[in-house]
């Protein structure tokens, strides 16, 4: 079992936990991921990390309340405990070698993107920071940011706050100016990292981005996070989460990601909580 130790609402859709997870915490990298149940009847789903702590023995985790099994992890608290938590999993983002590179965060993307940026910079690397929202209350992390990069540009779709657009708009700029980048990493939703490797390809710029398909196992085993790279078969679990952008069979992936979107809605409206319903047994 695995304790949570510390949460915190970043806006009203987007949590922040701290797991007490010493073996994951020794060994995770910025670009991995773990998978958690919460019970033995929870589904496994998989989640980036977001920051640990060593010393403290402590991953952070950072997820948007969309579906039945992160609202309800959102709904436990400090001091509650979830069955698994299992990682590192993945391929941790490549950091070395790089003079300058521009991260490009979008929505609950960014909290993915903080680790890599803050990676880069501490690797040595010349780091612009592009992060976009789509209003001022859905900003998150952005003290985090500035601690880990060299420039920070905020964007809000509706110019409530820092500049107003996409971050496209901002990293057209960056590359139009002259600004040579060995390296973009775009993490977010995944129209938003098909735009960001329209943008840079012109330039000739080196993009990654972070995939995030329907995953089962984490090991490469189910098959269920098959994207398309290259016109190659790639698992996302084993050998990704990033891919080399400008090869992404985008179309097929957004496809692959809407499969149980119906689905999805249907259960959250006829879904019933097992303890809600002992409960009312137990009443009865």
């Amino acid at each position: 079992m695995y304790k949570i130790v510390r949460k915190k609402e970043l806006n009203p859709t987007v949590t922040l936990m701290d797991i007490e997870a010493p073996y994951v915490a020794n060994k995770a990298k910025a670009g991995q991921f773990i998978i958690y149940r919460i019970d033995d009847m929870g589904e496994r789903i998989p989640l980036t990390i977001a920051g640990c702590d060593k010393e403290k023995g402590t991953v952070t985790i950072i997820f948007q309340k969309v579906g039945f099994s992160t609202k309800a992890l959102g709904e436990l608290n400090e001091g509650d405990y979830i069955q698994d938590f299992v990682g590192p999993l993945g391929r941790p983002t490549d950091v070395e070698g790089k003079k300058r590179v521009c991260v490009v965060g979008g929505g609950v993307g960014c909290a993915i993107a903080l680790p890599a940026a803050r990676g880069f910079h501490e690797a040595g690397a010349i780091v612009d920071v592009i992060i976009g929202f789509r209003n001022k209350d859905l900003v998150i992390l952005e003290d985090e940011f500035r601690q880990s990069c060299d420039n920070l540009y905020l964007m809000t779709d509706d110019g409530s706050y820092g500049e107003k657009g996409f971050g496209t708009v901002k990293l057209q700029a960056l590359l139009e100016s002259g600004i040579e980048y060995d390296e973009v990493l775009a993490i977010g939703p995944v129209p938003m990292m098909k735009f960001v490797c329209k943008t840079t390809e012109p330039f000739g710029v080196h993009t990654v981005v972070s995939l995030n398909p329907i995953m089962v196992d984490g090991t490469g085993m189910c098959g269920g996070c098959r994207v398309t790279v290259g016109g190659e078969t790639k698992f996302a679990c084993v050998d990704g989460p990033e891919f080399d952008g400008q090869k992404v069979d985008f179309a097929e992936l957004m496809s692959r990601n809407g499969i149980y979107v119906e689905r999805e809605a249907e259960v959250g409206k006829t879904h019933t909580c097992r303890i809600d319903a002992m409960g009312k047994a137990l009443i009865k």
